[in-house]
C-alpha cells in the first residue's frame, strides 16, 4: 500500500483552540493534512522562527507557511484546493 502525501502539515499542541479550529477548517474543506505534535520539534522554532501554534506548512511550497489562526491563509488554501480538484 502506498501513502498519499498530504497537502499541509499542521504542527499543533494539545489544548490549543486555534489548532483545533485550523484542523476543523481543513477537514470541512476536504483539505488533507498531517497533524504533528509541536512540543518536541525544534523545526518550527529554530528553522521557521515561530513562537506560537498552530504552524501550518504547505507541503507543495516550502516558502508557504504561517503561524496562528490565519483565516486569510486558510481561505487561500481552500480556494487553491478547489481549483486543483476542478483541474483533476
Amino acid at each position: 500500500m502506498t501513502s498519499t502525501p498530504t497537502a499541509y502539515t499542521v504542527y499543533t499542541k494539545s489544548e490549543c483552540p486555534n489548532c483545533v479550529k485550523t484542523k476543523a477548517y481543513f477537514e470541512a474543506k476536504g483539505i488533507t493534512y498531517t497533524a504533528v505534535d509541536a512540543a518536541a520539534l525544534e523545526y518550527i522554532t529554530v528553522e521557521l522562527a515561530y513562537a506560537q501554534v498552530p504552524v501550518v506548512v504547505n507541503n507543495a511550497d516550502e516558502q508557504d507557511h504561517w503561524a496562528g489562526l490565519r483565516r486569510d491563509k486558510l481561505v487561500t488554501a481552500a480556494m487553491n484546493h478547489t481549483r486543483e480538484e476542478a483541474m483533476a
